[in-house]
């Protein structure tokens, strides 16, 4: 399901998939728009291809080159003409600049969950805040644990991820400084898949990623600059890298592969790894409670499904 999500996240970048009154998404319509959305798509796809058959052909850093030909492409393609410049509607040059980014704007937020004033929030309305806050996050974090460390290689045999409990803290505390400093939720992202696609498995591979990311404030111009197209076929590549972990469903066995199912499709459909789990564990204690086995409904499993309904009914 995790694959199916990002991937469809790669597709929206690329413009591949868009908006539609009709029927909510469609496909590109190269020609309508061909000088912004649709040199947008085919930019991405050509990237898509050359990502494949650089990983094909085991070449190191396959993505990464993926996303820096496409980059090429478009900055030639804005050279020539083809592609255009539309700021207003989110077409923006693909030129690096040497304007360093404006940081003020985080002054607005930064520590501002110390000055709130609580005393006119009823405590109803703070706990479904809170709980709505905690379903998202810490669902979404353990989807992205499981996803991520199942390709990387790094579950046991049962399927479970050791040392899960630091990870987890690692991300909570990660959580509190994000709110603390004003920024958005500095948690577990699903884009880390790319860096397993890449090859990262150890600590360290985090280590230099933080590192980088610390450096790259200088290089924000740079990075800025890099558009959603050029970078989507890393994220439809890396899903698909990770939805060979269906192969693992057992489709013999009707109450595992149900719910597996309607897990898979729920989570690109309802843009949520959250609600995808949710989807899986309700309809997982009911088909197997219904037909007969109880008995391999975990204590947990029960736990949560009744935590999900609440959910829905109350959230």
């Amino acid at each position: 399901g995790i694959g199916l999500f990002i991937a469809f996240i790669g597709l929206q970048g690329a413009h591949i998939v868009v908006s539609n009154e009709s029927t909510l998404l469609s496909g590109v319509k190269f020609a309508e728009n061909w000088h912004t959305e649709g040199i947008c798509a085919l930019l991405a796809l050509i990237g898509l291809m050359v990502t494949a058959i650089l990983y094909i052909k085991k070449v190191k850093a396959s993505i990464l080159i993926g996303i820096l030909v496409t980059w090429i492409l478009g900055m030639l393609c804005q050279v020539t003409g083809i592609y255009h410049v539309d700021v207003k509607a989110g077409y923006y040059s693909l030129y690096p600049t040497l304007e360093m980014t404006d940081f003020s704007a985080i002054t607005k937020t930064f520590g501002q969950c110390f000055k709130a004033d609580f005393h006119n929030v009823g405590i109803f309305n703070f706990i479904v805040v809170l709980f709505s806050f905690l379903f998202v996050d810490m669902f979404d974090t353990i989807g992205t644990l499981i996803g991520v460390s199942d390709k990387a290689g790094m579950l046991d045999k049962d399927g479970k991820l050791p040392r899960v409990k630091q990870a987890l803290f690692a991300d909570a505390i990660a959580t509190s400084a994000g709110a603390v400093l004003g920024t958005s939720t500095t948690t577990t992202f699903v884009e880390s898949s790319a860096g397993v696609g890449a090859g990262a498995r150890t600590g360290l591979s985090s280590v230099v990623t933080g590192f980088l990311f610390l450096i790259s404030i200088f290089f924000a111009p740079i990075f800025k600059a890099i558009p959603g197209f050029a970078t989507a076929p890393a994220l439809i590549f890396v899903g698909f890298l990770m939805i060979s972990a269906i192969v693992k469903i057992d489709f013999e066995d009707l109450t595992e592969a149900i719910p597996a199912y309607l897990c898979l499709i729920a989570m690109p459909l309802m843009y949520s790894i959250a609600e995808g789990i949710a989807i899986g564990v309700i309809s997982y204690v009911i088909i197997n409670l219904i037909c007969g086995k109880a008995k391999k409904i975990t204590p947990l499993m029960y736990i949560l499904a009744v935590l999900f309904v609440c959910k829905y009914i109350f959230l």
